[in-house]
């Protein structure tokens, strides 16, 4: 199988412990297989401390696991960190005041010796997308936090990566900033064609954004059930279907611990 044939990313039997050997040994996931196809919007969702974001960032090589193998885009994690394979995004937008909007855009390209004309064209591309074109030469501070985190968007796809990993990433702003910023976020998706993981602890939005939502268990995380969605295109209508719903009841069944059928 080719890269490009290969999927997003592929976890076999991962586990992650801390403190290995030592006071204070954590086992914070134990079996984690799961297989993300190109273009795929995968939710993760679970109780607090279940492993949510430690699976994250075994998949963006910010650690490494302590058993079984993790893959990006047909490659190792580290490699595919080194390629820049992704894009990170957490719950706060991480935005270094003292650059402007546009300039925060450009970091990633900077540190890869991308040329500044070819930088700030991409930037000035990226924030059109997220909308924000008008304010490439503001501040952060000079921003709400919905649009700070638009700006944390923008940097993450600045380098075009296949790959969107996101933390929480709406959890500190108001629900109706939060559903824009959903909508605005699928849009990115589909234009793009990224891949994503979105962890949340939010199962409504879980179930709007996904096309598969990942349920886990309390630790040591593992994943219980992979719940499918199918609510096509997303709208405001979305919000106030039966099949919205019927999403959200079969996710909160499957958090309860009860049988739901697990996709392969």
């Amino acid at each position: 199988m080719s890269a490009t044939d290969s999927p997003a990313v592929e976890l076999a039997g991962v586990h992650k412990v801390f403190h290995a050997g030592r006071p204070g040994e954590v086992t914070a996931l134990t079996g984690v297989d799961l297989t993300i196809a190109r273009g795929e919007f995968i939710a993760l969702i679970g109780p607090s401390g279940c492993g949510k974001s430690t699976l994250l960032r075994l998949v963006a090589d910010l650690i490494t696991p302590s058993g079984g193998t993790v893959t990006v885009a047909g490659k190792p994690a580290g490699k595919a960190r080194l390629d820049q394979e992704y894009g990170i995004a957490f719950q706060q937008a991480g935005l270094f005041e003292w650059r402007t909007v546009r300039r925060n855009v450009e970091l990633p390209l900077e540190l890869r010796g991308t040329p500044k004309r070819e930088r700030r064209a991409r930037a000035e591309e990226m924030l059109a997308l997220v909308g924000l074109a008008d304010f490439a030469r503001h501040y952060p501070a000079q921003l709400s936090g919905g649009m700070q985190q638009r700006v944390a968007i923008a940097r993450a796809l600045a380098v075009h990566p296949p790959l969107l990993l996101m933390d929480e990433p709406f959890g500190a702003l108001d629900e109706m900033t939060r559903e824009r910023l959903q909508d605005e976020l699928l849009r990115i998706c589909a234009a793009t064609g990224t891949s994503t993981i979105f962890v949340t602890h939010s199962v409504p939005e879980a179930v709007y954004l996904a096309d598969r939502v990942v349920v886990m268990s309390a630790r040591p995380g593992r994943i219980t059930d992979v719940v499918p969605i199918d609510l096509g295109e997303r709208g405001e209508a979305t919000r106030q279907s039966p099949g919205f719903f019927a999403g959200i009841t079969t996710v909160r069944a499957a958090l309860r611990g009860t049988p739901v059928a697990v996709e392969s």
